[in-house]
């Protein structure tokens, strides 16, 4: 199997760093990184990941709205996204799940809850269909 690739969109670089190193441990490959929803998009377009990690609170372009973008997309909008949030109330959480996220991860989050959710998306993901000879 292909090792997952991933972009990792938040504005804090001390979490991108932990996000990196937490799924290079897994030997998933990190393929781009953004500071804000804006590149994230950009990077998404250029990288065509496996996988977004995207935080909710960003600047320039907040990742609620980034998500939307990346639905709105046609070439990028089969990409799972993994949310991050700070806020676990159940509003909250019940208004990301409605923008199409795959699932969500609170903040501050655990090693083996990041990779529990990464390796779902991986058992999830449609199989490419086998070429012809």
């Amino acid at each position: 199997m292909e090792n997952l690739r991933v972009l990792i969109a938040d504005d804090d670089p001390i979490i991108r760093l932990d996000l990196k190193q937490m799924l290079e441990t897994l030997e998933y490959e990190v393929v781009a990184e953004a500071g804000d929803g804006k590149q994230a998009v950009e990077k998404a377009r250029e990288t065509k990941p496996d996988v977004c990690i995207l935080d909710v609170k960003m600047p320039v372009m907040d990742g609620v709205t980034m998500l939307g973008k990346l639905k709105a997309d046609a070439a990028i909008k089969h990409i799972p996204v993994i949310m991050l949030t700070a806020e676990s109330g159940r509003e909250n959480v019940a208004h990301i799940a409605r923008l199409g996220v795959r699932d969500y991860l609170v903040k501050p989050f655990k090693e083996d809850q990041l990779l529990e959710k990464a390796g779902r998306i991986v058992k999830l993901a449609p199989k490419p269909a086998a070429a012809e000879f």
